[in-house]
């Protein structure tokens, strides 16, 4: 009876066992297997310049909606979403700080990776950068030194996701002030310049200069330079 009992206990032991790793693997494969994750249903504002309203904040005119497919914890926050394809490039979310209090927070799969608020902005504008690892590298070395860049870049972990905005209604008053500044958020892809120069390169590759053809007069080191190369 001994032996039966501990064979018993065994068994339903290792049964437990099993059914826990089952259970925890369905789990964590949830967001891979969904086909309405998040990522997937803000793909949607991809070619949007401005963020996707998820959630409004209800004014006098109109209501809140009922549902969001995002969390919503605050009645008083508007919500927006910028999804991103760092395929076509780094995603540029470019924010205006005002009296209202605002957050950036980018996702991936896996969830959120960085999120910054409107205390972190420069001469009252926030720019944050998302980019991978690649494009990271690139500019960086593309940086100039007297001139560096205040650009917030965050190299993402995944080559899709979606950065949440979330502007805070302190006072009814504020509430389509809420609004509208999730949408005045900029929602841009970064494309390369490296063939057509804009700037300073662009401006001194524009200019005349001692070399350049036309400047016949004497020059500093004596006539005639000025026939170009």
């Amino acid at each position: 009876m001994r032996l039966v009992s501990l064979r018993f206990v065994y068994a339903t032991l290792i049964g437990l066992v099993l059914a826990g790793i089952v259970h925890i693997a369905a789990v964590l494969a949830i967001p891979a297997l969904s086909e309405a994750d998040a990522v997937s249903r803000a793909r949607t504002s991809e070619n949007l310049d401005h963020p996707q309203s998820i959630y409004t904040v209800a004014t006098g005119d109109d209501p809140s909606p009922p549902e969001a497919w995002l969390p919503i914890p605050d009645p008083a926050v508007a919500v927006g979403v910028c999804a991103y394809n760092l395929a076509d490039g780094p995603m540029r979310v470019s924010a205006r700080t005002g009296p209202l209090s605002l957050s950036l927070a980018a996702h991936a799969r896996r969830g959120a990776f960085y999120a910054v608020t409107d205390q972190a902005a420069v001469r009252g504008a926030l720019d944050l950068v998302i980019l991978t690892r690649a494009q990271y590298d690139e500019a960086l070395a593309d940086d100039d030194e007297n001139d560096p860049s205040r650009d917030v870049r965050i190299v993402a972990p995944d080559t899709r996701g979606f950065v949440v905005v979330r502007v805070i209604a302190g006072l009814p008053s504020q509430r389509p002030a809420a609004n509208a500044a999730v949408q005045a958020v900029s929602c841009t892809t970064d494309t390369s310049t490296d063939d057509a120069p804009t700037g300073k390169d662009a401006a001194v590759k524009d200019a005349p200069g001692k070399d350049a053809p036309g400047k016949d007069g004497p020059g500093k080191d004596g006539p005639g330079k000025g026939t170009g190369r």
